[in-house]
């Protein structure tokens, strides 16, 4: 495979290309040879250098501040996860597992915020709100 075209071009090699295509000096062949894309991301970078003139780039950059949560959204995680605690630890109540889901839409009926399964999970396991021996006991496996 390739390596992808922000790490084997620079900015200015990307807009000349297309800036000579353009200009009619290339065909559209050749640009998508240059380039290494195809047809039609080739003019979709056509249609974007247009519009952005020198301010067009193909740098990439990440953005992770989706995969963080708050850490309000976190102590509520918390707060519930107690409060599920202390329902298993109680022996006259039938519960001896966490009902992570019902912590999730207690989360977002409480506090509105919305939280992934996976998320809870994964903090009830940090915090260790998980008992060693369950654990072991109730291992899947993929």
């Amino acid at each position: 495979m390739t390596e992808q075209i922000h790490k084997r071009l620079i900015d200015a090699q990307v807009r000349m290309i297309l800036e000579r295509y353009l200009k009619k000096e290339l065909n559209a062949k050749q640009g998508m040879d240059l380039l290494g894309l195809k047809r039609r991301q080739f003019f979709e970078w056509v249609k974007r250098y247009k519009e952005q003139g020198e301010g067009f780039s193909i740098e990439y950059k990440r953005s992770n501040e989706h995969r963080r949560i708050s850490a309000s959204i976190e102590e509520n995680i918390f707060k519930e996860l107690k409060l599920d605690k202390a329902l298993i630890e109680d022996r006259a109540m039938p519960v001896s597992f966490y009902n992570y889901s019902f912590i999730k839409d207690q989360i977002e009926k409480k506090y509105q915020q919305e939280v992934s399964l996976p998320t809870i999970i994964d903090r009830a396991k940090k915090r260790v709100f998980i008992s060693q021996n369950l654990k072991r006991r109730y291992t899947t496996m993929r």
